[in-house]
């Protein structure tokens, strides 16, 4: 995804879709890094489509998945981040699939899966 975007593309296939993908990209989007996305189910392992906007410098993803307390987060986001001032680090809780500002807010720990800015 981050390869089409440096490119320019307007739209990106991801495979194989997961629960955990189509969370990610649900909290991407509703941060407005990316437009819609459309599940393609082919009886297979199925397909993402994603819209692009133009507005990601940088996704990936942590593996191995660490676990991260609630007074870790600081640690993480130097790390990962350019700057605390945008960029969001996906945490997957007790709660769901969330980035580290709602798991703040939530008062939560969990695994970090990855992060985008």
């Amino acid at each position: 995804m981050y390869n089409a975007e440096k490119r320019g593309k307007r739209q990106v296939l991801i495979r194989p879709s997961s629960k955990v993908i189509v969370k990610f990209l649900q909290v991407m989007q509703k941060n407005g890094y990316i437009g819609e996305f459309e599940i393609v189910d082919d009886h297979r392992a199925g397909k993402i489509v994603v819209e692009l906007k133009g507005r990601i410098n940088k996704c990936g993803v942590i593996s191995p998945r660490f676990d991260v307390k609630l007074a870790d987060y600081e640690k993480w986001i130097n790390n990962l981040l350019p700057s605390r001032q945008f960029g969001h680090i996906v945490v997957s809780t007790t709660y769901g699939i969330m980035d580290h500002h709602e798991a703040r807010r939530k008062h939560t720990g969990g695994k970090i899966i990855g992060f985008f800015y």
